[in-house]
């Protein structure tokens, strides 16, 4: 059995044995200490050994455990008691450095049953690790402060949260763990540049207006155009709800199919489609006269200039029934609270990067969020490095130029599944918050974020 097993020069191998599902490998430290740590003395008598057992890395599809009599020393100058130093092993959690890295980044895209079961450890040890790692991975990475910013809300885990999205380059910068004002605020004040933010686009949520005017007074405040137009689409929702009590069990049911006729826009109908819409409209006016309001109302953001697309809703406003009124009064209750910065749109047509695909989000993001906390579930979102919007990618492997001789061993390392031979080396950090490098003379890339189009690909393709 080789003794380079381990790949640690700091130990040497004293014994090796193989079971079905583990390596007990028998080891001790190549430097015994020869001073005391409190008095510097080289005057140290043994005080005894205590074996333990330090988790390492898996190897070959099999968990490893290391073995250690760890030598206990006295020193005769100033008679204090002391460990023999232990090199690259994390003692206050009985495994090797390298190993509790490696959980740190594998439990980004893999579950903490899974690494418990391949390592050996109890599932709330890797949970811990995960949290220190999260730490870690907090003070090192750092987004670009968004110019467009985007704060919108997205239900994950049962619960609304809110989510910070830089525009112009389609990422998500942040979660948070709700939407709170205090929450919001107390974000946005942290944020390096926020003096930067020249826009911030969002729903109709007070607490985000609030939070932004508080925080952010030089930003424009645009209310996004998705979030308004869908009220025209809920009053023609209601509409239909309404005539249900009019119609028989096979209306209802066509009227139920045909849904989807009246939310479409009119320039967008096929021809079955618009006999279908001729049909329901025509039969029963109120149907008809809230279509054409629906449709009137999407043409009121047809407008160049916030003046233009008052007088607009003027005309629009006018012309509501009493019968029909109803169905729209929160969109005119809306419009009516909102109207500064509903208007600002036409100044500043600013949207929020992935209104079109937030249904998908939040279909795949529940699906992902299913056994994790919240917490869990954000440090996979942001951290998860190859879906940054700098697509770092690693490099493909290459043979290497000039032959060196190697010592035979037991496979080659792999530490993206740690089944070879773990390989003690520095780490490579995800990208670092500083943005030039003096030793280059370049800049580095920036990044702007989570890639929204990639995340939703990857958690649909299972690989987050």
């Amino acid at each position: 059995m080789p003794t380079n097993i381990l790949n640690l020069p700091q130990y040497r191998v004293l014994r090796v044995e193989e079971t079905n599902h583990d390596y007990h490998v028998t080891a001790e430290p190549v430097d015994v200490a020869s001073a005391c740590p409190h008095c510097q003395s080289d005057r140290l008598t043994s005080w005894g050994t205590r074996e333990q057992v330090f988790k390492d890395m898996p190897m070959h599809g099999k968990r490893v455990g290391i073995y250690i009599d760890t030598k206990r020393l006295r020193c005769q100058s100033c008679g204090k008691t002391f460990s023999q130093a232990l090199p690259v092993l994390a003692e206050n959690r009985m495994m090797t450095e390298r190993l509790v890295k490696w959980i740190g980044q594998q439990a980004l895209k893999r579950t903490f049953t899974s690494l418990a079961d391949e390592t050996g450890l109890v599932e709330g040890t890797i949970r811990n690790i995960f949290r220190g790692y999260i730490g870690e991975l907090e003070k090192t990475v750092h987004f670009e402060t968004p110019k467009w910013m985007g704060i919108n809300e997205i239900h994950i885990i049962n619960k609304p949260r809110c989510v910070v999205s830089n525009i112009q380059n389609n990422t998500i910068v942040d979660m948070l763990h709700n939407r709170n004002k205090d929450t919001v605020e107390k974000y946005l004040f942290k944020m390096p540049n926020r003096d930067q933010v020249q826009y911030v686009a969002m729903d109709l949520w007070v607490p985000y207006r609030d939070a932004v005017s508080a925080v952010l007074p030089e930003a424009t405040i645009v209310i996004d155009k998705f979030y308004v137009v869908r009220m025209a689409n809920d009053a023609m929702e209601k509409a239909r709800k309404g005539l249900r009590g009019e119609l028989t069990i096979k209306q209802k049911r066509g009227l139920m199919h045909d849904r989807f006729v009246l939310l479409k826009r009119e320039s967008d109908l096929n021809d079955k489609e618009r006999l279908n819409l001729d049909s329901w409209t025509k039969n029963y006016p109120a149907l008809g006269e809230t279509y054409r309001l629906k449709e009137d109302f999407y043409g009121i953001y047809e407008a160049e200039t916030p003046e233009d697309a008052m007088r607009r809703y003027e005309a629009w406003h006018r012309v509501i029934s009493t019968e029909i009124r109803p169905y729209f009064a929160d969109l005119i209750r809306a419009f009516t609270n909102w109207q500064p910065f509903i208007l600002n749109y036409f100044e500043h047509p600013v949207t929020n990067a992935y209104t079109e695909s937030l249904n998908s989000l939040i279909r795949v993001m529940n699906r992902l969020g299913r056994g994790y906390s919240f917490e869990a579930l954000r440090t996979k979102v942001l951290f998860t490095e190859s879906i940054h919007s700098h697509k770092q990618k690693r490099p493909r492997f290459e043979r290497k130029r000039e032959p060196e001789p190697v010592e035979m061993g037991y496979g080659l390392p792999d530490d993206a599944i740690g089944y070879g031979l773990p390989v003690m080396e520095k780490e490579r950090p995800l990208r670092p918050p500083e943005a030039y490098d003096p030793h280059k003379h370049e800049k580095r890339e920036k990044n702007y974020g989570v890639d929204i189009s990639t995340l939703i690909r990857m958690i649909e393709a299972g690989e987050l």
